[in-house]
């Protein structure tokens, strides 16, 4: 990314499982995402949602994750 010019603002990321409980350990998969994208903890959010019984998801066949990442031009 800094290759190209930019640098990461801030990261938003969600999962979606009915399982494993995720809510323990949304601090350090925050810690490490901050750390593989080299941003400050607070520019990186980790939360998880359950499928309440809907889809694949819903019904514990699956997980999945969606990102959001903020990119800002460097310079």
């Amino acid at each position: 990314v800094r290759a190209r010019g930019y640098r990461v603002g801030n990261v938003d990321v969600t999962i979606h499982a009915e399982g494993p409980r995720l809510a323990p350990h949304l601090d350090a998969m925050r810690a490490i995402v901050a750390d593989l994208l080299g941003v400050a903890t607070e520019a990186a959010n980790v939360k998880a949602t359950r499928g309440e019984g809907l889809g694949p998801i819903g019904r514990g066949e699956g997980i999945a994750a969606q990102a959001i990442v903020l990119l800002e031009r460097l310079g």
